[in-house]
């Protein structure tokens, strides 16, 4: 099994971070995992995307020419990585923030309110956490909803670790969900 993942959206919605604990849970399950983070020009409110590929294999090149999922929290983002993903892949986009739809019809789609879940937690700042619920869910194998506990554990900062209990409690609304992958 090996699932390559693009993350994208804004500056400040987490992605970055997303990946960071995708990646630190995989390594949890003694999987191969690779995380390359890259920013825009500004960080909040510029564009920021990563990749991350986990494999129960090695790793053989951390780069992401076709991913097999792209996560796009905002419309830019599925502007720019929709072309990019792999016949018959998967994106997921936030359709709290996305008014359009996908617009290739080669590829398997999943319109996630990844902002209005986040609310109904009482996380506003917890889309990127509704993500990796989804993906726990929807991408069966990859990786455990539980090992995101460890991951948030190490990726999160001393002084932000009292919000890990409302950001495990976000995932794990997002992983008891049922979700409609269309395609």
């Amino acid at each position: 099994m090996t699932t390559e993942i693009i993350f994208a959206g804004f500056g400040g919605q987490g992605v970055i971070l997303a990946g960071k604990i995708l990646a630190l849970a995989g390594m949890s399950e003694d999987k191969n995992v690779s995380h390359i983070p890259s920013y825009g020009a500004e960080m909040r409110g510029g564009t920021a995307n990563c990749s991350v590929i986990v494999s129960d294999d090695e790793v053989a090149s951390p780069v992401i020419e076709h991913p097999d999922v792209v996560v796009a929290l905002n419309k830019p983002s599925m502007a720019k990585f929709e072309p990019m993903l792999k016949k018959g892949g998967l994106l997921i986009y936030n359709s709290s923030l996305i008014d359009t739809t996908p617009q290739r019809n080669d590829i398997r789609t999943l319109a996630l309110p990844a902002n209005d879940v986040a609310s109904e937690c009482g996380n506003d700042r917890g889309a990127n956490m509704v993500v990796l619920g989804c993906l726990a869910k929807v991408v069966p194998g990859m990786v455990g909803v539980k090992s995101f506990e460890y991951a948030l554990d190490e990726a999160i900062s001393a002084r932000n670790k009292k919000f890990n209990s409302l950001n495990i409690a976000t995932i794990e609304a997002a992983f008891s969900k049922d979700y409609e992958i269309k395609g």
